[in-house]
């Protein structure tokens, strides 16, 4: 299959303005997205839920959502963003005193906080050191032990750009009993994630990044063989069946992942999120992915040519979309900022790194610039 990456482009207003190479933050909307947005306020402005089929569209994204990391719709539930989705695992599992939780020295604080917050439950963090910019797998495996209820880990690491092996943390986690709670935001929508084939228990992500949906709506999924064991920690109407039954209270949670669904939905947002997810699912995440590393490692070649050095793992399951390069000569924050500034060049500085992270839609010649801009050592 031949894509015409200029055409998809086309659906990027943002590319006659910026070369945007800042995916790993918050990403530019898609034409598509956008409209979609659009569409709820056109309804809602004209017509409210007079026509009704609200509820018909966010059973359609979910569907999607589904696709997109090949689980059923019956485990997706819609969440505000990651912590949210992180929280309600480590708030909805039972603990007890000496239990542990494993993670990154390197987690974005997302996977941090909700897991320090058990702490004073006797619950304790067993922190895995980053090594050369990578969070090495045979490290992570090592650090459970017979107290380890959960692995805490992001599918790439946001300052650092590491890609998780998955598949093989899965299998371990499963066969130790452990749990495997994946940070996706940095994955979803440029890398393949299965979270059957990867035996993921439970996923959060946000659409802000590579996914190139709005903030404030996002994906939480739960094994289904989980739904009867993780306690829902926030409440609501939505939770419960027959929930369009006002006048009858049956507190009785949804056979399936809606039970952690309070209340009424982000429509806008999820809306949004829909469209992003089915452009992406249009494209193909395999050739998403096939194009992030090709654009990538064009990215690599050329910063390590400019005296550049490049944190990131190249390996071939560690690369992601995202390149952390350091200087010894020159101050990042100033290079970032002449970038943006001067030039209209987006990319950011992270824990003491220059951090690109360019998508399917930018084109060679905006890897080149770049590389022409950045100063010589």
């Amino acid at each position: 299959m031949t894509i015409d990456w200029d055409s998809l482009r086309e659906q990027f207003p943002i590319t006659r303005n910026y070369n945007f190479q800042n995916h790993a933050a918050v990403a530019p909307l898609s034409q598509r997205a956008a409209e979609a947005g659009r569409e709820y306020f056109t309804l809602a402005e004209n017509h409210a839920y007079v026509q009704q089929g609200f509820f018909k569209r966010v059973d359609r994204v979910r569907q999607s959502a589904a696709r997109l990391i090949h689980a059923e719709p019956d485990e997706i539930a819609f969440i505000k963003n990651t912590s949210e989705g992180i929280s309600f695992v480590a708030n909805g599992l039972s603990w007890t005193s000496g239990d542990n939780v494993v993670l990154a020295n390197v987690e974005f604080p997302a996977n941090v906080y909700p897991w320090q917050a058990l702490q004073s439950r006797g619950v304790q963090l067993r922190m895995v050191l980053e090594e050369d910019g990578r969070v090495p797998i045979e490290q992570v495996m090592s650090a459970i032990n017979s107290r380890t209820r959960v692995v805490a880990i992001s599918s790439v690491q946001f300052a650092s750009g590491y890609r998780t092996d998955l598949a093989t943390l899965g299998e371990y986690c499963q066969s130790k009993g452990v749990f495997l709670c994946v940070d996706a935001i940095q994955s979803l929508g440029a890398f393949p994630v299965d979270v059957k084939a990867m035996n993921i228990d439970f996923l959060a992500a946000d659409g802000h990044k590579w996914l190139l949906a709005p903030e404030g709506a996002g994906v939480f999924y739960v094994r289904r063989e989980l739904q009867g064991y993780l306690r829902p920690t926030t409440i609501g109407w939505l939770s419960m069946k027959n929930a369009f039954d006002y006048g009858r209270y049956q507190f009785e949670y949804q056979d399936s992942a809606a039970r952690y669904e309070s209340g009424s939905f982000n429509l806008p947002g999820v809306f949004s999120l829909g469209a992003a997810i089915d452009l992406a699912l249009e494209v193909g995440i395999e050739n998403i992915s096939k194009r992030l590393l090709r654009l990538t490692d064009r990215l690599v070649e050329g910063v390590r040519a400019k005296g550049y050095r490049v944190v990131s793992s190249r390996r071939p399951v560690e690369a992601s979309g995202i390149v952390a390069f350091v200087s010894d000569v020159h101050n990042h924050a100033k290079v970032q900022h002449h970038l943006q500034s001067e030039h209209r060049v987006v990319i950011a500085e992270r824990c003491g790194r220059l951090r690109a992270s360019p998508h399917y839609y930018n084109s060679e010649r905006e890897i080149d610039q770049l590389i022409e801009l950045l100063p010589r050592h």
